[in-house]
Order: structure tokens, then sequence, then C-alpha cells
């Protein structure tokens, strides 16, 4: 059997070793220490936040998030309906209500005009629950949380301007966009916060792990209180609020610290491998791909993500899929838009359903910076080979 060719798997740089093995010869294996204060150090150089919580996965840092822009029972929260679910699971954590916003073709994120228009009736009280009608008690929302869609920065411009206007916090899920940029500023330092992951997928990895970025010492020093169980400062263990244990472990931080020495070198790599899609994809009528739109937006391209038109191409994104699993290559349909996900089917949904047609005709192919040349030439022969 051919061997395993993953979406985009682990791809370490031969550093990491010496940063964990300091921490087992110095018994640093808890919680917190030196390659954890130095992790976030990196990250503070690397994006230019000035303040940096490392954090035991993206999901912590969006919940703790949350919580610091004070989001309670019963808020509405707006929130990108084409991402994960990990995304949007932290404001159902805190009894809140999601209101899901389309993407735009531009960049495959939100949309800032069904983003208006979802604030407006949130503060009129015209909301409605997608499939009942009902109409929702509302008011202004307590956040807004556009992601950066497979490192492609969303239309920050517009967003920023918008959420000024209205005066709501901006949370940037920057989870699969560390080392993108949006008018030569990282993503994730435009909101009052910024989330990344580190989960073992992703451009670095830590094997789990996260990260809340923000301009705001306060804030920060805030989100590592509630971070290490919201311990009081006490000589016994005394706690006046509900606190978490996300806090990034030592051990972790070290692999994370090897691994942003090559994060410029991977950023390079996986915009290699979408050149080379490109390369021969890009001229085939019905198969378009998730571009920059011009030169404010600099993508990681964590993932390359492509539609496909079945009509003009004459096969389908599962054809396709699933004729790369026959040949033990792994390919993704792009995130099921989270107004169709059944649990969140009663939310309220703003948008023209681009993000349907997304997801009904859209495929992540391998994109992992190890790609072997013999790798790719197996991608492109069983690719063209379905096409043909």
């Amino acid at each position: 059997m051919k061997s395993k060719i993953w979406l985009s798997s682990p791809h370490m740089g031969g550093s990491e070793l010496n940063f964990v093995n300091e921490a087992y010869s110095t018994n640093w294996v808890a919680p917190l220490g030196p390659n954890v204060n130095g992790f976030e150090n990196d990250i503070q150089n690397f994006t230019g936040a000035k303040h940096c919580a490392a954090l035991s996965s993206g999901t912590a840092a969006l919940h703790l998030a949350l919580i610091l822009v004070d989001v309670q029972p019963g808020d509405y929260v707006i929130c990108q309906s084409m991402t994960f679910s990990a995304s949007a699971n932290p404001i159902a954590y805190l009894g809140a209500n999601p209101v899901f916003i389309d993407s735009e073709l531009e960049t495959w994120n939100m949309s800032p005009e069904h983003l208006e228009e979802a604030i407006k009736d949130g503060m009129e009280g015209k909301l409605k629950a997608s499939h009942s009608g009902r109409m929702l008690a509302a008011g202004k929302p307590k956040a807004i949380i556009p992601v950066h869609l497979y490192g492609m920065p969303a239309n920050m411009e517009a967003i920023v301007g918008i959420a000024d206007r209205y005066d709501i916090p901006i949370i940037e899920d920057a989870a699969e966009s560390l080392g993108s940029t949006y008018r030569g500023k990282s993503t994730g330092v435009y909101g009052r916060m910024g989330v990344l992951s580190f989960n073992g997928n992703k451009i670095i990895t830590t094997s789990g792990g996260g990260a809340l970025i923000s301009e705001d010492e306060a804030t920060i020093e805030r989100a590592r209180f509630l971070a290490t169980q919201a311990r009081d400062d006490a000589p016994h263990y005394q706690h006046s609020h509900i606190g978490y244990n996300y806090r990034m472990s030592n051990i972790l931080a070290g692999i994370g610290r090897g691994q942003m020495k090559v994060l410029p070198a991977r950023v390079q790599e996986r915009r290699e491998i979408n050149m080379w899609y490109r390369s021969f994809l890009q001229d085939i009528e019905g198969i378009t791909f998730q571009s920059e739109s011009d030169s404010d937006y600099h993508s990681n391209f964590w993932l390359t993500a492509i539609t496909i038109d079945p009509v003009i191409v004459g096969i389908s994104r599962e054809d396709l899929r699933l004729s790369l699993l026959r040949d033990n290559i792994e390919s993704r349909p792009l995130w099921k838009p989270m107004h169709l996900q059944p649990i969140f089917k009663d939310a309220p949904y703003y948008g023209q359903g681009i993000s349907d047609k997304l997801f009904q005709y859209g495929l992540c192919l391998p994109s992992g910076s190890n790609l072997t040349d013999g790798d790719q030439e197996r991608i492109k022969e069983s690719i063209l080979e379905c096409l043909n």
C-alpha cells in the first residue's frame, strides 16, 4: 500500500529538542517556566503584539477572550459562519447566542455588508431565528469574531470600521493565519484580542496549544490569572472568581520555541506549495482558488483551497476527494458553515448562501511544508488522472 500523504502534518525544525531537554534537565516539566516566557516573547516579536499569554489551546484563548469582554448568558456574539466549530463553541460555553455571518466572495471570510446588517437588526430588536423565524430579543452584540480562513486575512479595514462605528470589540480568530499579514501587519493584532492555535496540523505546532495576544497589558494579565485557576494573592488557596486550567506547559512551550525559529521558512514553503498547485490547475476552467485580492493581503496559505464547478469540470469535489483517498492521499471538504450545523440550527444567520456554495464545491488539498518531491508528483498525477 502507498504511504499516507496527510493534509497537513507536523514539521519539526530540529532545535525543538534542545528546549525540551533543557526543561527536563532543569526539572521544569510543570506548567509555566522559562520556555513559556520565551515562547510568549517569540510570539510578540513575530506578530508585533505587545502582550501574549501562552495557553492550552486556541479554543481556551477564545473562551477567555469572551469572558474578558464580559459576555454573559443571553448575550449575542457575532461570528463568521464559514469556520471550524471551535470559533463558535465558546459562545455556547457562556450561555450566549451566536449570530452567524456569511462569507464574501473576495476572501471567503466575514462579509462586512452582512455584518453591519446583523448589528443594526440586533440593536433594533429585529433578529430572527434562522429556521423558526421567531423574533429574538437581542440588543448590541458583545463581540465580533472574524476568522482568517485557511490563512487568508479577512477584510479588516471594513470590519474594524464597522466595529468602531458601533463600539463593539473584535476578537480575531487567527488560529489558521500565523504568518499572514494584512496591510503589512500580522493578523491577530487588529482586534482587541487575537487568538492563535498551535494544534498538530497548524503551520507550526506545540502538539496542542494556543495563545491570546493583545495590545493591552491588563487584558493579558487578567487572562493569565483566569487561566491559572484564578487563585487569589494569598498564602493559602483562595478563589474569588471561577478559574480555568488553561496555561501551556513548559515542555510544549519548548517545542514552540523551536518551531518559531523556522516559522518564516514554513510560511514560504506553504506559499510555494500553493503556487505549485496553481501552476497545473489554475488554467482548468471551473476550478478556482482562494486567492489574495490585492497586495494588502498576504496569506500563509496554511491550506490551499479550491472550488470545483461540477458542471464545467465534469467531476465534483467529492469525486476528487474520494479519488485522492483511494491513492491514500488526504484532502478535506471546506468547513461546513456553522449556520448549517445541527447544534446551531436556530441561530440567526445573515447572508446570501456564499458559504453554503463554498462548502458544496470546496476542497482543501494537501499543503504540508514537509511534502517531498515524490509526494507532490503523486498528488499531481492523482489529481490530473481524476480530472482526465
